[in-house]
């Protein structure tokens, strides 16, 4: 929960409108189908600076870590610790539903985008939707976010819809994405390919 100012802030710099932190709480605390998940840059912690996990064991890169925010009732106490007093660069929000995990939002600060931060957090979303059974991805991407469609199409994201008028600031069309069969062999196979080329894009 002390974590929700630091991402009401990030939504701030990234949505237009963004959600008020009370909407986080409510994730939070109201829905145990609601999984967070955040990058951060652990200041409080020298020997660990350079550290960054996407679930396969530490990495050296850039100061960053992901990790899990959210309560331990929720997650079953499989998981890190609430990045608590470290300074989060970015986060994903995801919602599960039966066989369906659905990326409600990701966001990364102004100042750390395009170093990679976004990309782990979307492996770590298919890592996440993978460990719970999900079958298959959702999200929605506003029809002029052309940087941000192309990372989700480059793991595999396929257009199957738009949602019209969408975006509430200005009519924006949603174009509505989707990933199937996240756990086949195939498609671990072809992450984890895109997840070798994404470390040594890290760390050359």
């Amino acid at each position: 929960m002390e974590d929700i100012p630091q991402a009401a802030e990030i939504e701030r710099e990234a949505f237009p409108p963004p959600w008020p932190a009370t909407n986080f709480r409510r994730e939070l605390t109201s829905h145990t189908l609601t999984r967070y998940m955040v990058a951060y840059a652990d200041r409080g912690n020298p020997a660990n600076e350079d550290a960054v996990s996407l679930g396969e064991g530490p990495r050296r890169s850039r100061g960053l870590v992901a990790s899990l925010l959210g309560l331990g009732r929720f997650l079953g106490g499989r998981d890190a610790p609430p990045a608590g007093g470290n300074f989060i660069v970015g986060f994903a929000g995801m919602w599960f539903m039966v066989d369906e995990a659905h990326l409600s939002n990701i966001a990364v600060r102004t100042a750390y985008r395009r170093q990679g931060v976004g990309e782990s957090l979307l492996i770590a979303v298919i890592e996440r939707a993978v460990a719970e059974n999900a079958r298959f991805v959702t999200l929605e991407v506003r029809a002029s976010n052309v940087e941000a469609t192309s990372l989700y199409r480059k793991y595999g994201f396929a257009e199957v819809g738009v949602r019209r008028g969408y975006y509430t600031d200005n009519g924006e069309d949603a174009i509505l994405l989707t990933v199937d069969a996240i756990g086949s062999p195939e498609y671990q196979d072809f992450l984890s390919k895109l997840k070798q080329q994404h470390a040594r894009r890290l760390n050359p």
